[in-house]
């Protein structure tokens, strides 16, 4: 399916998020905060990335920038636990192309693959 790359620093989540992305087929990549998610994208060059938007160390708002500012071109869906509108356009100007509240209904993979549909009938 995709290379989807998870950036967060909450263990239990990420697990999860490994488990389910893993079980619908796709090849998953992690990273416990911005900087190391930073690095990991631009190693690995994921199809989308789950960016968390509040971590320690450079939190996702930062990191999706820094992404977008070194020619990024990978999809990035913000991950947080506000569903405030100021927080959604917080994140899409910061670079993100989507925001995912948490906590993740049972209807999240059918989203990202819609997410990933998209970009590729686009290109």
């Amino acid at each position: 399916m995709a290379k989807i790359l998870i950036v967060d620093d909450d263990v239990d989540i990420t697990k999860m998020l490994v488990r389910r992305l893993k079980k619908a087929g796709h090849e998953v990549h992690t990273a416990e905060n911005g900087k190391v998610g930073v690095e990991t994208a631009l190693s690995i060059a994921p199809a989308l990335t789950l960016m968390d938007m509040h971590m320690p160390v450079m939190d996702g708002y930062e990191a999706s920038r820094t992404l977008r500012a070194k020619g990024f071109t990978g999809i990035i869906v913000a991950l947080t636990a506000s569903a405030m509108a100021s927080d959604k356009n917080k994140s899409i100007e910061a670079g993100c192309d989507y925001f995912i509240p948490k906590p993740f209904g049972s209807d999240f993979e059918g989203a990202l693959s819609a997410i990933l549909e998209k970009r590729r009938a686009d290109s």
